[in-house]
């Protein structure tokens, strides 16, 4: 027997103000809908207002997970929150979390990977419940990437959104088998030669400003292309399973062309590839656990399926993680 780290419930959770295409060329961003849909797949996403801080939305999720979960807060022993947008320096977002959550026991921390730091967290989480350090965690990717925008650049400003996507996982035993619920395998890599390609112009440490995303988006795509095609083969031979066994591919919502790349490699059919990006656009850390809420939540993903999770984002980093749910 085996330790698993058993996904027990998904939530997700949205800022209160939708922005259309069509409402960015009103306020001046040079673009149109139909140029935005075409490049990347996006119609519209949520921006998180004043009030609305990464720790209310990642708290929101957490709620939301544990209730699908039929878990109390009271077994929860570990929070990891995965952010770029923390409410401050320290301390970390997480522990605000655990805090609104009345949680006082166990440990909470964040995870900085930019877009893959859902599944690095997810990975983080698996290690210490498989240690034994853990029974009952709560993996949450939360972002207010609005607030890192420079709305003068078209080239940035029309791919991201703000939300949050939380998981619960908890330790269960299995056999040892990929016909175990839970965590099968997670797969994490980060290349800092890549660094400039993808990055915020400031930083405590830097500048003392929070900067604003910049991007190379020809060398993004390139690079996203070749490595998530390659962590998926990673994740598919360490399990000895071909792409036929996934039910569903749950990627990092960045672009369309990307994910319909992706998905014809493995000879997917688009109805088995979960893509809310049309309605969410990039969230960040936020948009594996955001679409994977949304097709749990709708019906598509059911109990015993495979999943296969994939992202990759600023660090370079990317990484992947299959888990049967």
């Amino acid at each position: 027997m085996v330790t698993r780290s058993v996904l027990l419930g998904c939530g997700s959770a949205l800022p209160r103000t939708v922005v259309t295409n069509d409402a960015l060329v009103a306020r001046g961003v040079e673009t149109s809908h139909e140029w935005i849909v075409q490049r990347t797949g996006i119609a519209q996403r949520y921006i998180a207002d004043g009030d609305e801080k990464t720790s209310d939305l990642a708290t929101s999720a957490a709620r939301a997970a544990l209730a699908q979960a039929g878990v109390d807060v009271g077994v929860v022993d570990l929070v990891i929150v995965a952010t770029t947008t923390p409410d401050n320096v320290f301390p970390s977002t997480a522990a605000r979390v655990q805090g609104n959550l009345g949680i006082t026991r166990g440990f909470a921390f964040d995870v900085q990977a930019v877009c893959s730091g859902f599944v690095y967290a997810l990975t983080m989480a698996d290690n210490f419940i498989r240690l034994g350090q853990a029974q009952t965690a709560l993996v949450i990717g939360a972002e207010t990437l609005s607030r890192l925008l420079d709305w003068s650049d078209r080239t940035t400003c029309v791919l991201f959104g703000d939300g949050a996507g939380a998981v619960v996982l908890q330790s269960a035993q299995g056999a040892g088998t990929v016909a175990d619920r839970g965590l099968l395998s997670t797969h994490l890599h980060a290349d800092g030669s890549q660094y400039d390609h993808l990055f915020v112009d400031g930083g405590v440490g830097s500048t003392g400003t929070f900067g604003f995303l910049r991007m190379d988006g020809r060398e993004v795509f390139r690079h996203a292309v070749t490595r998530l095609s390659e962590v998926v083969d990673e994740a598919l031979a360490a399990n000895g399973l071909t792409a036929e066994a996934v039910d569903w591919l749950v990627p990092h919502q960045a672009n369309r062309r990307i994910i319909e790349g992706l998905a014809k490699k493995l000879h997917l059919p688009e109805e088995r590839v979960v893509m809310t990006i049309a309605q969410h656009a990039n969230t960040s850390a936020a948009s594996i656990p955001l679409a994977l809420a949304t097709a749990i939540g709708d019906g598509r993903i059911q109990k015993g399926q495979l999943i296969l999770m994939n992202a990759m984002g600023g660090g370079f980093t990317w990484g992947a993680a299959l888990v049967r749910v």
